[in-house]
């Protein structure tokens, strides 16, 4: 029944993306090309629902449960009548937000889905305490916003997530959660449908319907897989979300360093950045996803690692995203204190060996 309900909801998305994508021209939810976007011609982007009426076919077919099942259910409509309602009037990004916090809210307090503590090395433990709630929220507000972040190409957040889920659904068979793997692999088999139309040359966008539901249930699914464990198994799921982590932290970054607000647009992004490198579309988003697998299997070799192995493999990923950030010029195209302490320090070995 598992398998059969997975190939129905990838034949699902696979059928109804088409219909969407007439629906979403009839009722006006079409992108429009402009200053900040690669597509030249108007595209439809409500692909997002056909990706969520796969997955909730999925969900009627196994009924996965779990305490928060109903309010992880509650929480992804709300974020994807935000989505539709975006997709539609563009909404504001106060009101985006308004929608986030609505479903975070309801998996927080209906679903009781909180990161309460961590185990930290040597018997320690971090208490959140009353900062529990805050922490939880700022997550899956974080990780929705994230995806939202990398949909900048064809394909691109489709891919990312998919191979997001693939990891997390994985690594949650391994450790018995059942639940996070019916569900992981539910939205993963929709996603992979909707992907074949969504992949260069795109004939449909996810638009935000997309986006924000995959981020947000990717979010969850995360927090249900390494709440309440050690320190180093609750970074795994940053690891595997490598990709549109970095490229919202440096996209911060990079805003307070021109000392632009922090919501404003701009193309500097991972996608934009390897675009003016000369990568055609479509080796920019293989290359993106040969990041993300890279990624997730750091994510598998992390969680085996010891600590001082765990520790030392996450500083060589820090310097690592940080050596590519500067080359690619993703905090901007002067700005590489790395690569100039690197050169400068090549520059004084040379010399002290002349």
């Amino acid at each position: 029944m598992y398998f059969l309900a997975l190939l129905v909801c990838f034949i699902v998305s696979i059928l109804i993306t088409p219909l969407v994508k007439k629906f979403a021209y009839r009722i006006g939810a079409t992108d429009k090309p402009n200053h900040r976007k690669v597509h030249q011609a108007t595209m439809p982007r409500l692909g997002g629902l056909a990706i969520y009426i796969s997955f909730l076919v999925g969900i009627f077919m196994l009924n996965p449960e779990t305490p928060a099942s109903f309010a992880i259910l509650l929480g992804s409509l709300i974020i994807v009548i935000t989505g539709i309602c975006d997709d539609l009037f563009e909404l504001s990004a106060k009101i985006k937000l308004m929608g986030q916090l609505a479903a975070a809210l309801t998996v927080v307090f209906f679903g009781d889905i909180q990161v309460n503590f961590i185990n930290l090395p040597f018997g320690a433990q971090l208490e959140f305490g009353l900062l529990s709630i805050p922490f939880t929220i700022f997550w899956i507000v974080g990780i929705t916003n994230a995806i939202n972040l990398i949909d900048g190409l064809d394909g691109l957040a489709a891919g990312v997530s998919s191979i997001a889920l693939f990891t997390i659904s994985g690594m949650a068979l391994i450790q018995g959660n059942m639940y996070v793997v019916a569900v992981g692999t539910i939205v993963l088999m929709s996603t992979l449908g909707f992907l074949f139309y969504n992949f260069h040359p795109a004939s449909i966008f996810m638009g935000d319907t997309g986006a924000l539901f995959l981020g947000f249930i990717i979010s969850v699914l995360s927090l249900l897989g390494y709440k309440n464990v050690t320190f180093i198994s609750f970074i795994i799921p940053v690891i595997i979300l490598g990709v549109p982590i970095s490229d919202t932290i440096f996209a911060i970054l990079r805003r307070i360093i021109n000392n632009q607000p922090l919501g404003a647009p701009d193309k500097s992004h991972l996608h934009h950045c390897m675009l003016r490198m000369g990568y055609s579309h479509r080796q920019t988003v293989l290359i993106i996803y040969a990041m993300a697998a890279f990624f997730g299997l750091v994510a598998v070799i992390y969680s085996q690692a010891k600590i001082g192995g765990a520790i030392f493999l996450i500083g060589v990923v820090i310097l690592l995203i940080e050596l590519i950030a500067e080359k690619i010029g993703l905090m901007g195209k002067d700005f590489h204190p790395l690569l100039k302490f690197f050169r400068s320090l090549r520059f004084a070995t040379a010399k002290n060996r002349s």
